[in-house]
């Protein structure tokens, strides 16, 4: 299909969102970003990337006094920031990285509030991807190498913390299914099934 949308993953810890997001990107031919959105706020700001891995869809607690008070607006760029939190730093940079990623054309986003940043975009496609605990157990231990007595402990801090952040810069609830366009299970289909699902949704839009 000759795609025209912007599609944006969040996922819970394990659910293999982040492979199903590569998968259909590659179907679609578009571009994916995850992890490359730190690349490239490391390029525009100088900073190690090192530094933005260690607090990446991590909450600080300071950017929403920040904005209340004036102190800085998402227009005024990088240098505007002065000391605030690296956290709060890698979340307004990635905020204008995904937008100018969505004004440049179709291309799939994983995680960092992407649904919520380019909720008034109307060519933008929010997909939540779920599963039971036990698919996600057994994903963490074969996918990535998670000791399986500590997979749940693992699983359940992760999600805790994508919740936080999530909230703390959206002010809305993280996996409520109102708050996105699809939620697809995905220990009920394969990772090829759910891209076509996506894909299918897709076309449907456009009829």
């Amino acid at each position: 299909m000759d795609n025209k949308y912007i599609i944006t993953i969040a996922r819970q810890f394990g659910s293999g969102g982040r492979a199903i997001g590569q998968k259909l990107a590659e179907k679609l031919g578009i571009d994916f970003y995850d992890k490359e959105l730190i690349s490239l706020a490391a390029k525009e700001s100088g900073i190690n990337p090192e530094v933005f891995e260690s607090v990446d869809e991590k909450a600080a607690n300071s950017l929403l006094y920040s904005l209340s008070m004036g102190l800085y607006s998402f227009s005024s760029g990088f240098s505007a920031m002065g000391d605030l939190p690296v956290n709060d730093k890698l979340y307004i940079l990635q905020h204008k990285i995904i937008r100018d990623l969505a004004a440049k054309g179709p291309c799939v986003i994983v995680g960092r509030c992407a649904d919520y940043i380019l909720k008034d975009h109307d060519r933008c496609i929010s997909v939540f991807i779920h599963a039971n605990m036990e698919y996600r157990k057994t994903r963490a231990v074969e996918v990535h190498n998670i000791d399986k007595d500590r997979a749940e402990h693992i699983i359940n801090r992760t999600d805790k913390s994508r919740a936080n952040y999530y909230s703390f810069y959206s002010g809305q609830k993280w996996g409520l299914a109102e708050n996105y366009n699809l939620c697809v299970d995905s220990s009920k289909l394969s990772e090829d099934q759910i891209v076509d699902l996506i894909i299918s949704y897709l076309e449907i839009k456009d009829k």
